[in-house]
């Protein structure tokens, strides 16, 4: 659930773990009975915690679409991330995989731990995905098609540009957004603007470049080779390799680098606050929206964090429970995008080269969030860490008095 010390710095973390704790021994217990659908769920919990979660907030049907839509592409990327498969066999892998989807006898030996599990199995992914509702069917084939072919280019092509970035995080996400709303089309419970298809871009774009600066160091450590997702363009103007930023010595420009990628991911946000704010489904409007404040959270920890190049950066688990407790209303979206940006403004460094555009990307930001929501009705995630650190000091003092008292009453003996 999280360590002592973490729960003691943040006391009020403890009752949405709690909930969490509790939501996902309710999940865990409502896997379906079937065979394939029981292995679906199953996985699910297995691959990603934090999505099984959120997905719980769907109707049974929908649910079930999503989660075949995942699982499916989890496989398809399980295959893109395995640098052992040979290229010439890799690629009509993915290029075919939207056919094999409809084959209960196909499987590809790939991935490690449960990723490998779900490729050795994937004619339960297949089962359950034939039996779906066409709409559904036909939404995730064709996303997956679009998403194979999109990934086999770019196993032969490098990301040198920031537009060749933007195009690989449409392919590997933005299609995911794209797919989502047609799934929710297809379920009926959403209307979809006349400029769905940009904002829904917007929605996956977001959460991939936040995942691809995050993972920067898994990434450029991965066996047998490299996995580079940073384009050259920004990376070009502060080393010779990519692989340089991991190094004490560039320390200065390296976090130069990640500021300038963060820079770039709040481009998006204004076009996901406008997907969000025009749900009208409120089971579907957090499970979009929980997502998207991760997002928001991690870009504020990792801006100017030299750890992103050391190690692991991660919401706090604490953090993540507060975020699915607390997110129910758009206010609750743009007061956390509020109070993220708010966050991250304070760690610009005005001597950094990109800090004017960093701050006006903010200020655009927290500008829509003052305009839109109400904000002062509301629990800020700013008040966390100033709450935990007063917590934490009474503590110290109350642990204090209680040594004194005792030394006190020693020297009285």
């Amino acid at each position: 659930m999280g360590s002592l010390g973490t729960m003691l710095r943040y006391p009020d973390d403890i009752y949405p773990l709690l909930k969490m704790k509790r939501a996902i021994e309710k999940a865990e217990k409502q896997i379906p009975p079937e065979p394939h659908w029981g292995f679906c769920y199953s996985m699910l919990h297995k691959v990603s915690r934090s999505f099984s979660l959120v997905i719980q907030q769907l109707n049974t049907e929908l649910r079930n679409a999503v989660c075949v839509f995942y699982l499916v592409l989890r496989a398809l990327d399980t295959v893109e991330d395995d640098t052992s498969i040979p290229t010439d066999e890799k690629v009509p892998i993915l290029i075919a995989f939207h056919r094999h989807i409809y084959n209960t006898d196909w499987h590809y030996s790939c991935g490690t731990k449960e990723y490998k599990v779900l490729m050795d199995q994937f004619h339960h992914v297949s089962a359950a995905f034939l039996e779906l509702e066409k709409g559904y069917q036909e939404a995730i084939e064709e996303i997956t098609r679009r998403m194979g072919a999109g990934m086999a280019k770019f196993i032969c092509q490098e990301v040198e540009t920031v537009d060749d970035y933007d195009e690989y995080c449409h392919y590997v996400a933005g299609l995911v957004g794209l797919g989502l709303s047609k799934l929710f089309l297809a379920a009926g419970t959403e209307v979809l603007t006349p400029d769905w298809e940009a904002i829904s871009n917007s929605m996956g774009l977001f959460l991939q470049k936040t995942n691809i600066i995050r993972d920067y160091l898994e990434d450029i450590n991965e066996i047998p080779k490299s996995r580079m997702f940073w384009p050259r363009e920004i990376w070009g103007k502060y080393a010779d390799k990519l692989e340089d930023l991991k190094y004490e010595e560039n320390s200065t420009k390296s976090v130069q680098c990640l500021n300038e990628m963060v820079t770039n991911a709040l481009m998006h946000i204004e076009d996901c606050l406008k997907y969000m704010a025009a749900l009208r489904d409120p089971s579907i409007f957090r499970f979009c929206a929980i997502p998207q404040i991760m997002a928001i959270g991690t870009l504020a920890l990792c801006y100017n964090n030299v750890q992103v190049f050391r190690g692991v950066v991660r919401l706090r688990r604490g953090l993540i429970a507060k975020i699915i407790d607390r997110t129910k209303t758009m206010d609750d979206v743009y007061g956390a995008f509020y109070d993220f940006s708010c966050m991250l403004q304070t760690k610009v460094d005005k001597k950094d080269p990109n800090a004017m555009k960093t701050l006006n990307r903010l200020e655009t930001i927290k500008k829509v969030c003052k305009e839109n929501g109400i904000l002062h009705k509301r629990e800020s995630y700013l008040n966390d860490e100033t709450q935990s650190k007063a917590f934490f000091v009474v503590m110290f003092v109350l642990l204090l008095a209680i040594v004194v008292v005792y030394l006190k009453a020693n020297q009285c003996k």
